[in-house]
């Protein structure tokens, strides 16, 4: 067993806190960067929208009304990702400011 001195200890605990702090805030910008602002769900927003104009065009009920429910569901990706990637940033400054807490109160 490695011998710690509480200080030590507890210095470590910070810096690990700090660590994932730092990655687990690096990871909800990654999401919100590529998941949310992604180019892919504004090309299948945008030929969903194209595909109920045809269906409204050619008078197909239920094209228009798998379109919308499409496009419910993309809102909803989208809303999903954006609040995983909020909570992961959130989660990353909590964790930053206890390890800030700690370090000082030792220090």
């Amino acid at each position: 067993m490695i011998p710690l001195t509480a200080t030590e200890l507890f210095l470590t605990i910070a810096a690990a806190a700090l660590l994932l702090g730092v990655v687990s805030m690096l990871t909800g910008i990654i999401i919100l960067a590529t998941r949310v602002l992604g180019g892919e769900v504004r090309a299948i927003a945008n030929q969903t929208a194209l595909l109920a104009e045809k269906g409204v065009a050619d008078e197909v009920a239920g094209l228009v009304g798998n379109a919308s429910a499409l496009v419910q569901s993309l809102d909803q990706l989208v809303r999903t990702a954006a609040g995983i990637g909020v909570f992961l940033i959130i989660l990353g400054l909590l964790l930053i400011a206890a390890a800030y807490g700690i370090a000082t109160q030792i220090l």
